[in-house]
């Protein structure tokens, strides 16, 4: 089979394994799974689907038992995707390839800080690979910036000088009102009082 459309055929299963597991699978044991690749043979009798799972080896292992157990009902919501003359046999694989990712970059900062290119870390903390030491990792809140309370507290003295603003106008018509008393016609009116009948 061509280069292309196998590679097609492998990022359909893919994408149908992921949805699967994320969406519709239930059991607890498949839970922070990541579908990384797949590797489909030359025939399309055959897939390999290779999984990163978060957690410990023995949770690992867990997980992809139960994995090759949903194996049928992954298959089956793949048929209804991949028009083929043959539809893969799934089974699953624990990708070791983040795990040595995540060792190679623990080796690379160890050498970095033997030759110096790296502050050391302090004692009895260990390396997780990202070269930041637990206090570069954390912030305290004593550290924190708070520019922006302070341009908070700007804005709120802007706003009560706004309401300020606005209401002197108001007011000092409210004012002017008051000396004059009451219109000529209210007087007619009679709306300041009550009326009298005319005779």
């Amino acid at each position: 089979m061509k280069t292309h459309r196998l590679a097609r055929v492998s990022e359909v299963i893919r994408e149908v394994a992921a949805e699967t597991i994320l969406f519709q699978i239930r059991d607890p044991r498949v839970k922070h799974t990541t579908v990384t690749r797949v590797e489909t043979a030359g025939d399309l009798q055959h897939a390999k689907v290779y999984v990163s799972i978060m957690g410990s080896e023995a949770q690992q292992a867990k997980g992809v038992v139960a994995l090759q157990n949903a194996a049928g009902f992954i298959q089956s919501k793949l048929a209804k995707r991949l028009a083929t003359r043959f539809l893969p046999t799934l089974s699953f694989h624990l990708d070791e390839g983040i795990k040595k990712s995540i060792e190679v970059a623990r080796i690379l900062m160890e050498e970095k800080r033997r030759s110096g290119e790296l502050p050391p870390l302090p004692d009895g903390v260990a390396d997780d690979g990202t070269g930041l030491t637990p206090r570069d990792r954390y912030v305290p809140a004593e550290d924190a910036d708070f520019e922006d309370d302070e341009d908070d507290d700007e804005d709120d003295e802007d706003d009560e000088d706004v309401e300020i603003a606005d209401g002197s106008p108001a007011d000092a018509e409210a004012a002017a009102i008051d000396e004059a008393g009451p219109r000529d016609s209210d007087e007619q009116t009679g709306t300041t009082g009550t009326a009298t009948p005319k005779s």
